[in-house]
């Protein structure tokens, strides 16, 4: 297997780790910044533990290598994992999760921007694809969206995409500490804007298991998708999220999509694979 193909298949078991967020976010009856909290001392838990026990010496080394970028994404990400949140519990998980779906322009756009990156191809007409199934989805969906939660998802999704483009010029950030970096900063930013920290066992159970698990380790394993396929590859593997993350909350909660999420999720779906399959075939 060719590192092209290893990034694909790890970056695409991790964001479909991931879907399952937008479901535990709107288990829960708590504030997003109160969630955020205890959400990203969790991930730090649980990042800690998995250094202590098989990589003791990367925490000597997180200094030596690259450290203001690894400070500045693991604030980026924080950061985006509270705008996602938030827009989570501000609207409709389909709104959000399409918003989000948009990653891969931002993504492209801020690879030029910074590194002068040629946008290939394949992600060109993949976008096109893609907005033709955003458009479908938003023709009935956006509507019955706050208007605050999609201003949310599109910040998440370009903290993101930032993330994402610096990670990819920054290979040897270990990925396992940069996820319990994104815990802290993620618990501090929430602990300073949140009114009240107080949260009842239900609420601390969802989140644990959301904090311990879930997004930890769906961030570990997209992180180090970055290692082996290019910024815009990574976003467009996001796309997996945007087709089931509704789907989970509408077989929970009974939230139920639109026959245009359907068809234009449908839409994504296809050229999502269809440009996995081109970048595998061509390496």
């Amino acid at each position: 297997m060719n590192n092209n193909t290893r990034g694909i298949l790890i970056t695409a078991l991790g964001v479909f780790i991931m879907s399952f967020e937008s479901l535990f976010i709107k288990l829960t009856s708590i504030s997003p910044f109160t969630f955020s909290f205890y959400l990203g001392i969790f991930m730090f838990i649980s990042m800690l533990l998995l250094l202590l026990i098989k990589q003791r010496d990367i925490i000597r080394e997180v200094t030596k290598t690259s450290f203001y970028i690894f400070l500045l994404c693991g604030i980026l990400m924080g950061s985006a994992n509270i705008f996602f949140i938030w827009a989570i519990k501000s609207t409709t998980a389909a709104n959000v999760v399409l918003i989000i779906g948009t990653g891969a322009l931002f993504t492209s756009f801020f690879a030029y921007l910074f590194y002068k990156e040629k946008i290939k191809l394949n992600v060109l007409i993949a976008s096109f694809f893609l907005f033709i199934g955003l458009f479908i989805i938003f023709n009935d969906k956006v509507g019955l969206g706050n208007l605050k939660g999609n201003l949310l998802a599109l910040l998440c999704t370009m903290t993101f995409s930032l993330s994402f483009v610096l990670m990819s010029k920054y290979t040897r950030i270990n990925r396992i500490t940069l996820t319990g970096m994104t815990g802290i900063s993620l618990a501090i930013i929430a602990y300073f804007v949140s009114d009240t920290i107080t949260i009842d066992l239900y609420n601390l159970s969802v989140v644990a298991v959301m904090g311990l698990i879930i997004t930890p380790y769906s961030r570990v394993l997209i992180f180090s998708g970055t290692k082996f396929i290019n910024a815009s590859e990574v976003s467009l593997l996001m796309i997996i999220e945007t087709v089931m993350g509704p789907i989970w909350v509408w077989m929970v909660l009974k939230e139920v999509p639109s026959s245009y999420t359907f068809i234009g999720g449908g839409i994504i779906l296809l050229t999502l694979i269809a440009n996995s399959t081109y970048i595998m075939k061509k390496e």
